[in-house]
């Protein structure tokens, strides 16, 4: 045991001595890390790169707490959505040759995807505004469990069942697993190679990135690879595991060595040329000519004064950010292995380190009322109070008025502080790091009042919610009218709400039983799959329900008889 201990010690020297051959010397990186580097406890490798060299690479706690093996910088992670970036690459090496281009429309690649009578193009898929809604959710949604083993095929069936979009294709930027997908598909189909193999001869080969793959066989063994945890809520950390085998949005499997390769290439493209960076980057208009800052696999933005071009990732307990900021030649990369991890601020306060001398000052952080803004503002803030529900994203939103206080409610625990402006009725979510504002609207002849959410800079809301009543307290719910088998086509499953002490209980195929808590009139919370709201017909019976996330809209189940 002696043994073991002085062995595992010096591996972890080992791999903090990475920018020297001796002992590592304290950096400010560590003091962002430090949580992270106690004993017992999954971590993260962290690179930084400044004028194409890689001048500072560590690990911070354990890729295998099993096996007490740490985290160096040769650790392999899943990258989750941080992968798209060569997703949209290998279609953009393909429009090169001719092959393809941006503007066909999926199903010239893909002939079983259904027919919207609309239009919908890769261009739309590479920039999140297709309204093809998310087959993750799809998935889930239809009894699939993150642990199950689900392919490509069960992926596709599930986006072809869809019987309509969520938006019209163009009008709208919302992010969609399922766009870089079926762009993994395309890449198939037009090559007559995997996007497993396209990527590893075209992209990974070329660039010397030794040590990254595509990953669609879950049983594969992956030298290196971190396992991947959840934090419990008793203590302690959990084994986080996932038997999909989906390519496109995900399933890259890398270090922070080898994304030092893949940053490189923006510098001096032996991959794809000055045109496939200059591609990679072009961030997408929407229809009615509005401006996002999502490109191709690629969030374009700015950090505090400097252009930033990054994107982020999830799956299961991997997280993951490659963030380049091209006018200062630095790009940070975070790859961790807890799903509690936050690796975009941890990106970003590494940035805040190494760039200090490039970054413009951070705005102080206000957690009162804007000083220029009388106090008598919000004498009438109750006015504001109430229950918000947004249809088409499928979110409800409370407003809360607390110690001369407004205060925007997403759940327990997690709420922002809204700060009144000089406009009337508009609000500002103070810390908030996108400036969004908060705009409240009379509806005219209405008692209702709506919500509008401006993201800095926008003209046009990106959510909208209406009031809607919650259920007077101790007022008697009728649950026994909404008891029924109701059935999902686009879904492919059954649900049926039984009661069971008097209170409505959901069950699925599988037999996963959520309670149902009201709301307002007809819609119910349940844990994990957020509001379902009931249907009536013609003569105020129930005739079916609906759930939904902001990924995959209004999912309709019809009650049937049994």
């Amino acid at each position: 045991m002696k043994i073991e201990r002085i062995t595992f010690a010096a591996s972890m020297l080992l791999a903090l001595a990475v920018v020297n051959p001796g002992l590592a010397q304290p950096s400010p990186i560590d003091t962002i890390f430090a949580d992270y580097a106690k004993p017992g406890s999954p971590g993260c490798a962290v690179a930084v790169i400044r004028d194409g060299k890689t001048t500072f690479a560590r690990g911070y706690g354990l890729a295998s707490l099993e096996l007490e093996v740490p985290i160096t910088p040769e650790t392999v992670f899943d990258i989750g959505s941080t992968s798209k970036q060569f997703t949209a690459a290998s279609i953009l090496l393909l429009a090169q040759e001719g092959k393809l281009t941006l503007d066909d429309e999926v199903r010239k690649h893909i002939p079983e995807f259904p027919d919207y009578g609309t239009p919908v193009t890769l261009r739309h898929l590479l920039h999140h505004t297709s309204g093809v809604r998310d087959y993750i959710n799809l998935m889930t949604f239809g009894g699939f469990r993150i642990e199950d083993h689900t392919t490509a095929k069960d992926a596709l069936a599930a986006i072809c069942r869809q019987k309509k979009l969520d938006f019209p294709p163009g009008s709208e930027h919302s992010y969609s697993n399922s766009g870089y997908f079926l762009l993994s598909e395309v890449v198939e189909r037009v090559s007559k190679k995997s996007l497993v193999i396209f990527a590893r001869e075209r992209i990974f080969e070329p660039l010397g990135m030794k040590h990254t793959q595509i990953l669609d066989d879950h049983t594969r063994v992956v030298a290196k690879k971190a396992s991947s945890y959840e934090p419990r809520e008793e203590g302690g950390f959990a084994l986080a595991t996932s038997a999909w085998e989906q390519t496109g949005d995900g399933a890259v499997q890398t270090t922070v060595g080898d994304l030092a390769l893949w940053d490189a290439n923006f510098y001096d493209p032996k991959v794809g040329g000055p045109k496939l960076i200059e591609e990679l980057e072009r961030t997408g208009v929407l229809s009615d000519g509005t401006a996002i800052e999502y490109a191709r696999g690629l969030v374009v933005d700015r950090y505090r004064g400097l252009r930033r071009v990054q994107h982020g990732g999830a799956w299961i307990g991997f997280r993951a950010q490659l963030a380049r900021y091209p006018e200062a030649h630095t790009s940070v990369i975070a790859l961790c292995n807890l799903g509690s991890t936050n690796p975009d601020d941890l990106a970003e306060r590494v940035a805040d380190a190494v760039l200090a001398d490039r970054l413009a000052a951070l705005p102080e952080a206000s957690t009162t009322k804007d000083p220029s803004t009388p106090a008598a503002k919000l004498e009438n803030a109750e006015r504001y109070v109430g229950l918000y529900w947004s249809e088409e994203a499928r979110l409800l939103r409370r407003i809360e008025h607390r110690d001369g206080r407004l205060f925007y409610v997403r759940g327990p625990g997690n709420e922002t502080e809204l700060g009144p402006l000089a406009t009337t009725d508009r609000f500002s979510m103070l810390g908030a790091p996108d400036s969004t504002e908060v705009v409240f609207v009379a509806k005219s002849g209405e008692k209702l009042r709506a919500m509008e959410l401006y993201p800095q800079g926008q003209s046009k809301p990106s959510h909208r919610f209406l009031e809607v009543a919650a259920p007077s307290e101790g007022a008697a719910i009728k649950f026994d009218e909404f008891v029924g088998l109701y059935s999902s086509g686009e879904l492919s499953t059954r649900w049926r709400l039984v009661l069971e002490g008097g209170a409505p209980i959901l069950e699925d195929e599988r037999g996963e039983r959520l309670p149902l808590n009201a709301v307002f009139l007809d819609a119910f919370q349940a844990p994990g799959i957020g509001v379902v709201r009931f249907t009536r017909d013609a003569q105020r019976k129930i005739s079916g329900l609906t759930v939904g996330v902001g990924r995959a809209r209004n999912l309709g189940f019809v009650r049937v008889t049994e």
